[in-house]
């Protein structure tokens, strides 16, 4: 017997079921559970037809199998919130994964929820310091603020974003004010989680984190709502009244779990064989990353770039609501310099005088001109030589070589791979050491000598 709140599975097609309901209809995001098991979940997703529905299978679907009746919890997914999840591995589902005991909570968010209204929503523009010289002077951070790293596979993102989470805790949890982050890591390796959990443990910054993870492994579904789940934990901190910092790694896998389950939903693709709602999933996700009265989020994105392709549609659906964009670099990568920054293809919109000050703007504007400039002689140089060059250019090839070098510096959390100590450099002092460099101050000093180091002063002790 079928009651109001019962459905039945019509047809199974990967972790997509279509079911129907020919009593009450649920609501889209409410959860499903098989009668035989309720530890077997669904996600209604959207309607198919006349009582029909698409519905997300969030668990193993093995036990479901065409004409198995469900039942509609009335409930959408939620996850724990407060302090009990400060320091914690959870899934999209609050359930510890860190070998820890379980979560108790007494307070729970729906990871789907409506972005705050426009009039709640403040701006701020003050650049928030990262100590890591290339980001800060050519594309700083806004507090309140969003910021891209772009990369294809193995060039660093992971690590620079590791690396900002640990200098902008470390740094800001000096004052009185309590600050934390949420890390919301869709698809990658458990590896590189794993990595990241004995990291962050290390430098003491775990009381103050939250990871959600949704691994590599996971099926389509488990990805796709990962990514929301941490939003919703960014946001109850925010509204709580702290300066949070979300990293999400990475971004393009959310897109992509989105447009597994757009084919297996028959749903017609878009641009390069996307789902036709890419959009405004990835309004859904940002619109919520926001800061009110109430508190502060910027985030920190990751976004893999597939065959280091940056018009792919998946990437480019994320340009929009970024205000600062960090490229990185093969060829940097290979050269030896880390981070491997692509400088001139990297931007904030906080490079105004209004925001950053008369002289850090000056400064960036001096050094990108001599770079683009260097860029231009390149050719020549591996044509003929640098020294078939005329003296003018030699002498600003030479410099461009200094700033880019004087560019990498060491990181705190791959102080075990590299054997370098790590460095907090303070924007002034790299706004300093570029406009010296630019104005030849250090001429006389050998290039080699401004690779990673902190300030520019330390070229001169060699």
């Amino acid at each position: 017997m079928i009651n109001d709140d019962t459905g039945k599975v019509l047809t199974i097609r990967g972790h997509i079921a279509e079911v129907e309901f020919l009593g009450t209809p649920p609501q889209v995001h409410q959860v499903l559970e098989l009668k035989e098991d309720p530890d077997v979940k669904l996600k209604v997703y959207s309607s198919s037809g006349p009582s029909r529905y698409f519905c997300l299978v969030l668990s193993s679907a093995d036990k479901l199998y065409r004409g198995s009746l469900l039942i509609n919890s009335g409930k959408a997914i939620s996850v724990p919130v407060g302090d009990c999840v400060l320091g914690r591995v959870i899934d999209v589902f609050g359930r510890a994964v860190d070998g820890g005991d379980p979560i108790e909570a007494s307070e729970f968010a729906p990871i789907f929820a409506q972005a705050p209204a426009y009039d709640k929503v403040l701006a701020h523009e003050e650049v928030w310091e990262t100590g890591i010289k290339v980001i800060d002077l050519f594309s700083p951070l806004l507090r309140s603020g969003k910021m891209g790293l772009f990369g294809g596979a193995g060039v660093g993102k992971t690590m620079l974003l590791t690396e900002i989470m640990h200098n902008v805790l470390t740094i800001k949890q000096e004052g009185k004010k309590k600050n934390t982050s949420i890390f919301s890591g869709v698809g990658e390796r458990t590896r590189e989680g794993q990595e990241l959990y004995e990291e962050i443990k290390q430098r003491g910054l775990l009381p103050f984190v939250t990871l959600v993870f949704g691994a590599m492994g996971e099926n389509a579904a488990i990805r796709f709502l990962t990514g929301l789940a941490g939003v919703s934990l960014a946001e109850y901190f925010r509204d709580k009244g702290q300066d949070v910092l979300f990293l999400i790694d990475n971004v393009f896998r959310l897109a992509q779990a989105g447009n597994e389950l757009a084919t297996l939903m028959n749903i017609i693709p878009s641009e390069d064989g996307y789902q036709a709602t890419l959009s405004s999933e990835m309004a859904a996700f940002h619109e919520r990353l926001v800061s009110t009265r109430s508190g502060v989020i910027s985030s920190i994105e990751a976004i893999y770039v597939p065959s280091d392709d940056q018009m792919d549609h998946g990437v480019q659906s994320i340009f929009p609501y970024l205000d600062s964009m960090v490229t990185l670099s093969r060829l940097v990568y290979q050269e030896g310099r880390m981070p491997a920054v692509d400088i001139l293809s990297s931007a904030s919109a906080a490079l105004n005088p209004a925001v950053v000050g008369q002289r850090h703007y000056e400064t960036v504007v001096g050094a990108q001109i001599m770079l683009k400039k260097a860029e231009s002689l390149e050719r020549m140089v591996a044509l003929v030589g640098e020294s078939e060059l005329s003296p003018e250019n030699q002498l600003l090839y030479k410099r461009a070589k200094k700033l880019k070098n004087f560019m990498t510096q060491s990181f705190y959390v791959a102080e075990e791979q590299t054997g370098r100590k790590g460095v907090y450099v303070p924007l002034k002092d790299t706004v300093e050491g570029v406009a010296a460099i630019i104005t030849g101050k250090y001429d006389q000093i050998p290039d080699t000598r401004f690779m990673f180091i902190g300030r520019a002063e330390e070229a001169t002790n060699g």
